[in-house]
């Protein structure tokens, strides 16, 4: 009796963990079956593949593809091997660009294109593998790139040097005077506060063309000549036509 009273006391005065340790025998860790090994092995296996698999075909999708350049130049030029004017809209119309914007005059310039409004396929390889870009995708995201060389003042020049033969009648040696306004109201009227005036003395002179040297010195003087024409040399080597114009002006400004 007296040893049950024992008991008694001194199973109430365990705590409910010191008696189930007491009790219960140790848990053992439970190892995972063989299946379930091969399971788990076999699911990381797999997400580290995907992960692969997904980086492979995104960096294939970036590298550059003369394949997909050269599929992506059909698109516009159809059987032939050159891109014309109907697909030169479509082209402009996938990038977001009008055919009249100085961005495309400075696509031009990256591919090396001969003649305004045609791209051919050896000029668009060359200059899309310049630029790396063998989708619309890509060159629309290349465009702010493009933009960006019109403030480069050694990429302007030379640019704008370009643009004289570009855009001149392969027979012909000058750029014809409605051409020449165009092209110098595209890359200089948005940074030359005088051309609005300059043109309004090509409209009024006697001149039908203009040839490259001309052409050329319009750019110089737009960089170096005061807007009032104040440091303007009549005895430097300008030609007639920049002297007839700071005449004009001058006349203009004073009736």
């Amino acid at each position: 009796m007296h040893s049950d009273a024992a008991a008694v006391r001194s199973l109430r005065s365990c705590s409910s963990s010191d008696c189930f340790s007491k009790v219960m025998p140790p848990r053992k860790k439970r190892r995972p079956a063989s299946g379930d090994d091969l399971s788990a092995k076999k699911s990381r296996h797999d997400s580290m593949y995907r992960k692969y698999d997904t980086t492979r075909i995104k960096t294939e999708e970036e590298a550059f593809s003369s394949k997909r350049c050269l599929e992506w130049f059909y698109e516009y030029a159809g059987t032939d091997d050159v891109v014309g004017p109907e697909g030169m809209e479509k082209f402009c119309e996938d990038i977001g660009v009008e055919p009249e914007n100085v961005v495309m005059l400075v696509l031009a310039w990256k591919l090396d294109a001969q003649n305004m409004g045609y791209f051919t396929l050896q000029e668009w390889l060359k200059g899309m593998t310049s630029l790396q870009c063998d989708t619309t995708e890509k060159l629309r995201n290349t465009l702010d790139y493009l933009r960006s060389l019109l403030n480069d003042s050694t990429n302007f020049k030379l640019i704008y040097r370009y643009a004289f033969d570009f855009a001149r009648e392969k027979d012909q040696r000058s750029l014809d005077i409605n051409t020449a306004k165009c092209m110098l109201g595209l890359l200089l009227g948005k940074i030359w506060p005088l051309f609005p005036v300059f043109h309004q003395f090509l409209e009024q002179s006697k001149y039908k063309v203009i040839n490259k040297d001309q052409w050329c010195n319009v750019l110089e003087f737009s960089r170096t000549i005061n807007l009032d024409l104040s440091n303007y040399d009549e005895d430097g080597a300008w030609p007639v036509l920049l002297d007839e114009f700071v005449e004009w002006y001058k006349d203009k400004q004073m009736s």
